[in-house]
């Protein structure tokens, strides 16, 4: 179910009422929860469940198991079994094809093949989102920083919470579990809020990320027919087409489940504004690099290591990163690109110069600072080059093409959208210092609520008006 269909539109409002007027006791809105997040998670397929119902299951026992028993090695026996359970169910449906399709290639010179051994296997949508969210929790069960949970209802809940199922944020355990164990009173400030937060996230959805799809689709599809302007323009709008549409979508999803009295973490924190690579990448996904951070950096030693190895570690984790987002070598590719991009600030001992919000007693940032978000902006950009091809080689044809065919003979295309991208960067950078862009303070001329609803319908019809080609988010695949 698309959070920008009709069917959601029916949906959330129905779920939302049954939760605060029918079913008020804590036990039974985590039932709620469960049930409604299983029609929205089977709305696309129901064979899905099946898969998300072993993983919840057999984390929630694993979580048991390594509470019960004292001895170390039997906890990390139970917990190693789930990992290789919850990844191997991940490995066969989303990288078993791509695996066997590279053996191949490497034995087919020596005249091995492997023929009818690839699988027809539809990728479960948001499969790596709650899988990692499930991992996190076995380990850090383990790792005794959250006690293992013996409601099995509220455990399902929290797996399968359906704002953020599909496409995150990835949440830990040690925040989102303990919210479905206490009892949830409704909160009308928040409730309005999240409904702010949900109309930009429409909005970024709906009018940047769909209209900039079609320039894009047209574009990437056939690149060699147009000509370097044309493909810095696609380029460009790709680069708002993903953020529009993945930060888009974690908006949605942490302003729905504020409508629950459920707080989720924030996800995107204007990456686009970035002085260097390492800020982007603690801006951008956050829930993801954190993951990553917790889970494979630190225990692979983390920056507290020698600096070689602090290299190592960097870069395993832009690779992995990189495939967690499919089974192709462009992935791949882009994980390496800014691996490499990370490196210089790695050796320098610079990755956190930047943490502090750009520009934060200005209105505008000094030059050097703007230069910086410019020269970050680009190279930003020409990874997504890489993240969006087909092909490596394609990739690479592309961006040569973007530096040396300067012939002009294909018309702009999609100018609008550059009015929709201005119109979005001013009101971030506007917003700068709030929570998300919605966040308006009752202050000068916003006090009046007139004015706010003002905004409020104005960017509604902004959404209904000017919308692109409904599109499913880009997430979904991964």
């Amino acid at each position: 179910m698309l959070f920008n269909s009709f069917a959601f539109i029916l949906y959330l409002p129905t779920v939302f009422l049954l939760y605060w007027f029918v079913f008020r006791r804590l036990k039974w809105q985590n039932a709620l929860i469960v049930v409604a997040s299983y029609v929205f998670y089977g709305w696309w397929d129901w064979r899905f469940l099946i898969l998300i119902a072993i993983t919840t299951f057999f984390s929630f026992l694993s979580g048991i198991a390594i509470s019960h028993y004292d001895k170390k090695s039997i906890r990390r026996a139970v917990l190693t079994a789930n990992i290789v359970l919850n990844l191997g169910i991940l490995a066969l449906f989303k990288y078993f094809n791509f695996f066997v399709e590279n053996l191949q290639a490497i034995l087919s010179p020596i005249g091995i093949t492997l023929d009818n051994v690839t699988l027809s296997l539809i990728l479960p949508v948001g499969i790596s989102f709650y899988t990692f969210q499930a991992l996190s929790y076995s380990i850090d069960v383990y790792r005794g920083k959250i006690e293992a949970t013996r409601h099995i209802v509220a455990f399902f809940a929290f797996i399968s919470f359906f704002p953020q199922l599909v496409a995150g944020p990835i949440e830990r355990a040690t925040n989102l579990l303990p919210q479905f164990l206490v009892p949830r009173k409704f909160d009308y400030a928040s409730a309005v809020d999240g409904c702010r937060q949900i109309l930009w996230g429409l909005f970024k959805k709906m009018v940047i990320a769909d209209n900039c799809a079609v320039t894009v689709n047209l574009v990437f599809n056939d690149f060699t027919a147009y000509d370097s302007p044309q493909l810095w323009l696609a380029a460009f709008f790709f680069t708002f087409q993903i953020y529009g549409d993945f930060s888009g979508y974690s908006d949605i999803a942490i302003g729905t489940a504020k409508l629950f009295g459920i707080r989720l973490m924030r996800n995107f924190n204007l990456p686009y504004f970035s002085r260097d690579i390492a800020e982007f990448w603690r801006k951008w996904h956050i829930s993801l690099t954190t993951w990553f951070r917790d889970y494979v950096y630190i225990p692979l030693g983390g920056s507290r290591c020698k600096k070689s190895k602090v290299v190592r570690n960097t870069f395993v984790i832009f690779l992995v990163s990189g495939f967690w987002h499919g089974a192709e070598w462009t992935f791949i590719a882009w994980g390496a690109y800014h691996a490499v991009l990370f490196m210089p600030l790695i050796i320098t001992g610079k990755n956190r110069r930047y943490t502090e919000i750009p520009a934060a007693d200005s209105i505008l940032p000094p030059m050097r600072e703007s230069l910086m978000m410019g020269m970050t902006f680009l190279l930003v950009l020409i990874g997504w080059v890489i993240f969006r091809s087909d092909t490596i080689s394609d990739a690479w044809h592309y961006i040569v093409r973007m530096f040396t065919d300067w012939h002009f003979v294909a018309p702009l295309k999609g100018k609008k959208n550059l009015v929709y991208i201005l119109l979005l960067l001013v009101i971030e950078w506007l917003q700068r210092r709030r929570s998300h862009a919605f966040d308006i303070p009752h202050s000068g001329l916003m006090s009046y609520r007139a004015v706010r609803w003002t905004v409020y319908l104005f960017f509604a019809f902004i959404c209904l008006a000017f919308s692109g080609e409904q599109g499913q988010f880009i997430y979904f695949q991964f």
